[in-house]
C-alpha cells in the first residue's frame, strides 16, 4: 500500500459538493495528490450523473424519496446501497481505487468495504454523526431500530482500518462503544475554509426593510430544531412586540414544508423568509447582513456530541451567535456565543433581542469568534490530520 494514491468517497446523506466537509476533504486529498473519485446522491446543482469538477470525478444516483418511517428508512439504506455498491464497481473498473473513505450516516457502507477488502483495498471510517443518538432524538425511542444501528456502527468499527471524526466526544465514543485502537483515530474537525467565508459587508437590502436580521443556515430536518426557531420568532415579533426584525431561514430538508405551513399559521409570513437551499455565496451575503446567528437544536445525546457547521461558518464570517447550550457547541464557539437554557423559547428570545440592542458586543463576540476561526478552527488547520489519517492507511 506503500504507493496507494486513488481515493474513492462515498457520501449519502447529502449530494456533493453540497456537502461542504467533504467538498473540503475531497479537494484536500486532490491536493496532496491523490486521484479521488466521490459516489453521492443527486441534489439542486448537483444534478448530473456524471462530471469531473475541480479535477475530481463525481458519480450521482437519483435521490430516494423523503422518509417518514421505519420502512421507508430501510428501503432508502437498501436503495441507496445498491446504487453505491454498483457505481463503485464501475469506478473499479474506470479509475480504480486503492482506499475507500465511506461517511455516515447511514453505517452500511462497511459492506462495501469488507467487499473490497478481499482485493486488497483499505478501508477510512468518516464518522459525521452519532447515527443511533440521531435516531432517537428524531422518533424517541429505543426499540429495534435503534439495537440495529447500534450493530450496524459496531461492524463498521470492525471493518475500518482507519477511523476519522470530528470531536473528542465522537473518539470517545469509537474507543468505548466501537472498541477501536485510539492510535487509528485522527480528529478532523468539519472547520470552514476562512478565506472564503470571512467577513464582508452585509446588504441592507436582504433585510427586507427591517432594522435588524436573524440568519439560520443548515439542514432542516425534525430533529434539527428549526420549528423552535420558528416559535421563537413568534415570541420576538408577537410577545416582545418586534416589528424590526426579519428571520431568514437558509437550507432544505424533510420538515421544510411544514415549517412553512407553521410560518403561514402564526402569521410570521412578514417576518420569516425561507431561501430554500443556497450556495456558499448566496449564504455568505445573508449571514454577512444578520446581525445575529443561531441554532436551535435542542438538547439530546445527539446534538451535545455534534459538531455543527453552521456554528463554525458564523464564526468565520464574523457573526455572534445565539444557541442552546449544548457541549460541543460551547466547546467550539466559547465567548463567541450566548447560550440559552435548553428548550427555553422565552430565554433564547431573549438573549436574541439583547445582542440585537447591543451593537458593541455583537462586534466583541464577533471578532472572539473569527480569531478562533483563523488560530485554531479553519479548514486549513485540519488538513494536516486529514492527511496523516491518510499516511497511516499507506503504512498498512
Amino acid at each position: 500500500m506503500a504507493s496507494a494514491s486513488r481515493v474513492l468517497i462515498i457520501v449519502e446523506n447529502l449530494p456533493v459538493p453540497n456537502d461542504r466537509r467533504v467538498w473540503l476533504e475531497a479537494t484536500a486529498l486532490r491536493d496532496a495528490g491523490y486521484r479521488v473519485s466521490i459516489i453521492s446522491i443527486k441534489g439542486k446543482n448537483a444534478t448530473r450523473s456524471r462530471e469531473v469538477l475541480e479535477d475530481v470525478h463525481i458519480y450521482r444516483y437519483p435521490a430516494p424519496p423523503v422518509t417518514s418511517g421505519f420502512l421507508s428508512f430501510v428501503w432508502e439504506f437498501l436503495y441507496c446501497w445498491v446504487c453505491t455498491f454498483v457505481l463503485s464497481l464501475l469506478i473499479a473498473f474506470r479509475e480504480g481505487f486503492d482506499i475507500i473513505h465511506a461517511c455516515n450516516p447511514p453505517e452500511t457502507f462497511w459492506l462495501v468495504g469488507l467487499f473490497y477488502k478481499l482485493f486488497g483495498k483499505r478501508f477510512l471510517f468518516d464518522h459525521h454523526d452519532l447515527s443511533p443518538e440521531m435516531y432517537f432524538s428524531r422518533f424517541g425511542k429505543k426499540g429495534m431500530s435503534y439495537r440495529v444501528l447500534l450493530l450496524l456502527e459496531r461492524l463498521t468499527f470492525l471493518t475500518a482500518d482507519v477511523v476519522v471524526t470530528t470531536n473528542e466526544t465522537h473518539r470517545r465514543v469509537a474507543i468505548e462503544r466501537g472498541n477501536f485502537p485510539c492510535d487509528k483515530i485522527f480528529i478532523v474537525r468539519s472547520g470552514p475554509d476562512h478565506c472564503i467565508l470571512r467577513p464582508m459587508p452585509g446588504d441592507e437590502a436582504l433585510k427586507r426593510g427591517k432594522r435588524y436580521m436573524v440568519g439560520y443556515l443548515g439542514v432542516i430536518n425534525p430533529q434539527d430544531g428549526v420549528d423552535l426557531l420558528v416559535q421563537i420568532a413568534d415570541h420576538v415579533v408577537h410577545h416582545l412586540k418586534r416589528s424590526d426584525v426579519q428571520f431568514v431561514i437558509m437550507g432544505t430538508g424533510d420538515a421544510e414544508m411544514d415549517l412553512r405551513e407553521m410560518v403561514h399559521a402564526l402569521d410570521l409570513d412578514e417576518y420569516v423568509q425561507f431561501t430554500g437551499w443556497a450556495d456558499i455565496p448566496t449564504f455568505a451575503r445573508y449571514l454577512a447582513s444578520s446581525d445575529v446567528c443561531v441554532d436551535t437544536m435542542p438538547k439530546t445525546a445527539y446534538s451535545d456530541a455534534a459538531t455543527l457547521n453552521k456554528i463554525l461558518e458564523y464564526m468565520s464570517m464574523a457573526r455572534p451567535i445565539v444557541t442552546f447550550d449544548l457541549v460541543e457547541s460551547r466547546l467550539s464557539a466559547g465567548e463567541a456565543a450566548l447560550y440559552a437554557r435548553p428548550g427555553d423559547i422565552q430565554d433564547f428570545s431573549r438573549k436574541v433581542v439583547h445582542l440585537l440592542e447591543d451593537e458593541a458586543l455583537r462586534a466583541h463576540m464577533g471578532a472572539i469568534g473569527r480569531e478562533r476561526i483563523e488560530t485554531e478552527l479553519a479548514w486549513q488547520h485540519q488538513i494536516p490530520h486529514l492527511l496523516a489519517a491518510y499516511e497511516s492507511l499507506r503504512e498498512l
